[in-house]
């Protein structure tokens, strides 16, 4: 838990097994609410720091899941399809303080999803540089209120965003080519809660513009999964669903971790990361997992 959670003697309210996280509401013990995704992983408790700085599980048997599992079973999946061809996405979501960059990006020896799949990426590129030829670039932007532009012939871009090379250029010889998306949404509190009313709410506003469009395109791709008519996907709606068009929809990878804080003072928040994770999930025809928060000092689901 995070040291304000802590101070204000906050309890857990959050269990898990392995596909299912349980919500208890701390008003009532009886009541309480079960989400069921692909995987639900466990990072409150449970681990120990080894010689080499990492987090692990401190026995075997332990529901910990360290930096690696959670690679193995949602990095590695991405990697592969990008590798094939095909756009791959990965989304990270849930209240500030929850674990998404943890998760994402990590702390130290204990790296996340972005480095090691970049890592693993180049491992691959240099593994099949005989058999193929390989060009890598990287762009970075953060979307606050920008406006973004569409050709005909680029689509939707954000005006003065670089393509930089990673490595020398090889030949033109590219049959295949593939995007990985790597998104850290916006923190999903509410604005009173995180102490942001006085001066976010501009952009507080757009945050939830971007959000709840995203929803609107994850709810409308599942009524089309399920095989209902449907006249409009509202990708156009806001600038991340403009910029994710491609990625959201088709034969493109996508997936979704869904962090959550365990104490009792965070329960509104996480029932609602809870419910926009579901929602997700039942957008997608293959979907993929809803995950917790991450970190030695916070609780993860």
């Amino acid at each position: 838990m995070l040291q304000r959670e802590r101070d204000a003697g906050s309890r857990c309210v959050i269990s898990m097994s392995a596909t299912t996280t349980t919500i208890e509401d701390p008003r009532s013990q009886q009541a309480s609410r079960t989400f069921t995704f692909d995987y639900a992983y466990w990072s409150h408790s449970g681990f120990a720091r080894n010689k080499d700085g990492l987090f692990v599980p401190e026995e075997p048997g332990s529901h910990y899941a360290d930096q690696d599992h959670v690679f193995q079973d949602l990095g590695q999946g991405i990697l592969e399809n990008a590798l094939q061809g095909y756009n791959a996405t990965l989304l990270a979501y849930g209240q500030t303080g929850s674990g998404k960059s943890y998760s994402m990006v990590g702390y130290g020896p204990n790296k996340g999803l972005v480095p090691i799949l970049c890592e693993r990426l180049f491992q691959a590129v240099r593994t099949n540089q005989e058999s193929r030829q390989c060009q890598v670039f990287f762009s970075m932007l953060e979307i606050y209120n920008e406006q973004v532009r569409e050709e005909q012939q680029r689509g939707f871009y954000v005006e003065g965003l670089r393509r930089v090379p990673c490595e020398s250029s090889t030949q033109e010889n590219i049959t295949k080519q593939s995007n990985i998306n790597l998104v850290d949404l916006a923190g999903s509190e509410r604005q009173r809660s995180s102490g942001s009313e006085a001066d976010r709410l501009k952009e507080g506003t757009a945050i939830n513009l971007s959000l709840t469009t995203l929803g609107n395109v994850i709810s409308s791709l599942a009524d089309v999964a399920l095989g209902k008519k449907v006249v409009h996907i509202p990708y156009r709606d806001s600038v991340l669903t403009k910029l994710l068009q491609s990625a959201l929809g088709g034969n493109s990878r996508t997936v979704m971790i869904a962090t959550l804080s365990p104490a009792d003072i965070c329960y509104e928040e996480s029932l609602s990361t809870l419910r926009f994770a579901e929602r997700y999930y039942m957008g997608q025809a293959h979907p993929e997992p809803g995950r917790g928060e991450r970190g030695p000092h916070r609780a993860a689901h």
